[in-house]
């Protein structure tokens, strides 16, 4: 019978001694006796989402789904539930990291982040962040963090902060053939020169350089734009004047699109921990995650766990043949 086979199983009594034994029959893939295998996926692969997917998305004005995802679970999940756009943002420092902000984490640990996202990930477009110091120099060293994040990290494109300032560096990285995700209004890496994490664009002139480091951006080559913390007024306003996708984080549902950080929305944090006033929890797995190992704790304690269903049975005469010898102690 093709890809199948019959295989021996028993029924265990509560001494774990084999009472009798049955044939059945099971698919053969589903033979499995290690937990330290890659995890499988149980849904059909989705059409590659590639730069022209997201453009004729953003032509016919379909919002674009991004999210943060930092190793191969959280990238996995991603890609299997749907989303179009996963960022390997700098959030990493934080959220997987235990640093205190984003200024900590270095291209090397970045690089090595994006490897395991992109392993992860088999439809989604893959962003990766370049980290502050990777690119702010010149844009010759902006250009080869770039080549260095595409070519060891595996990732679609890069992603870097700055409007009008940037737009040199972005030439450069682009003209090389490399996708830029530029970010402007509010860059993490740049907090401390903004006095802390501050909403941006609130004031008429404030507002005008989002407007124009976003045309600057578009101009350089970006394929789209993070709009971060601004009002939704503004980044609806400066959508309607780009040609490029926006995605938005805190700048309303006017933007081409969204992006959330994996981490807080999914609730995956402990409690009392600050969130933005942008992050809508859409779950608990902290939570979750506590109540599974709580109970896990619970029945090794009482011995519940593992119980015979959980154990490898042995036939009765070779258990029998195994304790005379091993209470022969001529034998071992």
């Amino acid at each position: 019978m093709s890809g199948i086979f019959t295989r021996t199983i028993s029924t265990v009594l509560p001494s774990t001694r084999i009472h009798k034994s049955q044939h059945v029959f099971k698919p053969l893939v589903s033979a499995r006796q290690s937990s330290h295998s890659p995890l499988g996926s149980t849904s059909p692969q989705r059409k590659k989402v590639t730069l022209p997917t997201l453009q004729a998305m953003h032509k016919r004005k379909e919002p674009i789904t991004m999210i943060t995802a930092h190793d191969f679970p959280s990238s996995h999940v991603a890609d299997q539930a749907g989303m179009e756009m996963i960022l390997v943002g700098d959030s990493l420092a934080m959220v997987a990291l235990g640093m205190e902000d984003t200024s900590e984490v270095m291209l090397d640990e970045m690089i090595l982040h994006c490897k395991s996202v992109a392993r992860g990930s088999k439809s989604s477009f893959t962003v990766g962040d370049l980290p502050m110091g990777s690119y702010e120099v010149s844009p010759e060293q902006a250009l080869l963090s770039a080549i260095r994040m595409t070519k060891e990290g595996r990732v679609h494109a890069i992603k870097l902060e700055g409007g009008a300032e940037m737009a040199p560096a972005i030439s450069k990285i682009t003209t090389a053939g490399i996708s830029v995700l530029a970010h402007i209004g509010l860059t993490p890496q740049r907090q401390n020169a903004l006095g802390g994490f501050r909403v941006q664009g609130k004031s008429t002139a404030g507002a005008m350089k989002v407007l124009r480091d976003a045309v600057a951006v578009q101009e350089a080559g970006a394929f789209a734009v993070v709009l971060e913390a601004i009002p939704a007024d503004v980044a609806t306003l400066v959508t309607n004047k780009l040609r490029i996708p926006t995605i938005g984080i805190g700048a309303g549902n006017g933007c081409s699109g969204q992006v959330l950080v994996q981490v807080d929305m999914s609730g995956n944090y402990p409690p009392g921990r600050f969130l933005p006033k942008f992050v809508k929890k859409y779950g608990d797995v902290w939570g979750e995650a506590t109540r599974a190992i709580e109970a896990y704790k619970s029945e090794v304690k009482d011995r519940s766990y593992p119980a015979p269903e959980h154990t490898y049975p042995m036939r009765e005469e070779d258990y029998e043949k195994f304790e005379r010898l091993a209470n022969d102690s001529r034998m071992w």
